[in-house]
């Protein structure tokens, strides 16, 4: 359980010297020692191949403006064995990324085998009469609100290119889910026919995600003494996007910002607001969901207040410790990092739960950002908790405020204590986004009734 007006985080800087000239050569070294590119993104699987090639692609632009501009996208459409055109389309939308969508990519993610017969979730779709449209975003990483005019514009298009009058199959991966239930959600506050059965959420952050607050520190500290090439994308770029803002729980701003974790972002508050007044999940569709973490309370062996790695260069003159999130509690050490003499910082956190060992679907962060640095990093540690159970599967509690316990036996609890109409958690914890035997099987078994 969190509090969102006490969770926050407090840094402390510890150099004097911060102030003083830095001496001849000193940046370029630090530099020279700090990783580049953006933090937190997913590579694709390792031989995955260029995926399934689609049967037509559409340049989608958003139905409505958001901040005054409009977003853009592309959907690839894979059509159901024996049709020559849409007939039962289901719209499942890209998730949380920076830049534009991989749809290849995407197909591969969502058609990988599973056990134990080695299965594909995809082509199991298409062989039951489903066509599938794979929507991908221009920016992945911009407002919620606009993308999800690209998903409004993609649900005309099916609707338009559709034969016959079979209804829509709408959702998403990840942040997808939570753009197409905007989308549906709008559609009915302005009164328009959507013509969808059925909405649909892939290990969703329907009320946030986590990323940890120490790892989102290195990437502001990265970025500031080792910046990106003039047109090239920053470390922190991703963690700073609108998206990463609206979809967590906890964000910060910099690597030196100190204050409520929260409510931090303006922009996750607006985009709350914006979902309510839109009638919080659309109304119309049946909502079914599912979760990459596990429903019985069982986490995974990430300890809180525990050392996860550390990293040192130049003969100690940079370097970083990173350790899980404390248990709640006061003024909790997380970790700290240096450059010495421009940055040598410690930080702390209060009130903030132990995100990273609970229940949910999981993100090597710990290990993409070691691995980034060079650092070794125990097996363990390279995964945390990205989205929590009780966040995919929409139990109802204030996004905010979070007064719910990580840990909750879903299993006990009665079906009204969600969002949505049904829902299936994973046998165990597994990879956000990752496609299994118990989430695929119950996802055919509904999207037939």
């Amino acid at each position: 359980m969190a509090t969102a007006g006490a969770a926050r985080i407090d840094v402390e800087r510890v150099l004097e010297q911060e102030r003083e000239p830095v001496p001849p050569g000193r940046a370029e070294q630090v530099a020279g020692a700090l990783p580049a590119g953006v933090f937190f993104t997913q590579a694709e699987p390792a031989g995955a191949g260029p995926g399934r090639e689609p049967d037509a692609r559409w340049e989608l632009t958003s139905a409505w403006r958001h901040k005054g501009r409009f977003a853009s996208g592309t959907a690839a459409v894979h059509l159901a064995a024996g049709h020559r055109a849409l007939v039962q389309p289901m719209i499942f939308a890209d998730g949380f990324g920076h830049g534009p969508s991989d749809l290849a990519g995407l197909w591969n993610r969502l058609d990988a085998p599973y056990p134990p017969h080695g299965d594909r979730l995809l082509s199991r779709l298409l062989a039951q009469g489903i066509d599938v449209v794979l929507l991908g975003f221009a920016a992945r990483h911009t407002h919620i609100q606009a993308n999800a005019g690209v998903a409004a514009r993609c649900v005309h298009r099916a609707i338009s290119e559709r034969l016959g009058a079979a209804p829509l199959i709408v959702g998403g991966l990840g942040a997808g889910g939570l753009v197409t239930r905007y989308a549906l959600a709008e559609m009915e506050r302005r009164r328009e026919d959507h013509q969808t059965m059925t909405y649909l959420s892939y290990d969703c952050p329907h009320n946030g995600a986590w990323i940890p607050l120490i790892l989102q520190q290195l990437a502001y500290f990265a970025e500031q003494l080792a910046p990106a090439a003039p047109g090239r994308p920053g470390q922190a770029d991703l963690i700073r996007s609108p998206a990463a803002q609206q979809l967590l729980w906890g964000w910060v701003g910099d690597g030196r910002y100190s204050g409520p974790v929260a409510t931090a972002s303006p922009l996750r508050l607006e985009f709350i607001g914006d979902l309510r007044a839109a009638g919080w999940f659309p109304a119309r569709p049946r909502k079914l969901g599912v979760s990459n973490g596990a429903a019985d309370g069982t986490g995974r062996n990430v300890p809180p207040d525990a050392l996860a790695f550390e990293w040192s260069a130049l003969d100690g003159l940079a370097g970083a410790t990173v350790r899980t999130q404390p248990d709640l509690g006061t003024n909790r050490r997380l970790g700290g990092m240096r450059a010495v003499p421009m940055w040598a910082s410690t930080s702390y956190t209060s009130d903030v739960a132990p995100f990273d060992g609970a229940p949910g679907g999981t993100l090597a962060s710990y290990g993409m950002v070691a691995d980034a640095f060079g650092a070794q990093i125990a097996g363990r540690f390279r995964s945390a908790c990205f989205v929590p159970s009780v966040s995919a599967v929409a139990l109802q509690y204030d996004p905010v405020d979070w007064t719910v316990d990580l840990y909750t036996d879903i299993t006990a609890l009665s079906p009204e204590q969600s969002e949505l109409d049904d829902y299936q958690c994973d046998s165990d914890n597994s990879e956000h986004g990752t496609v299994t035997g118990t989430l695929a099987d119950w996802i055919l078994t509904h999207l037939s009734k």
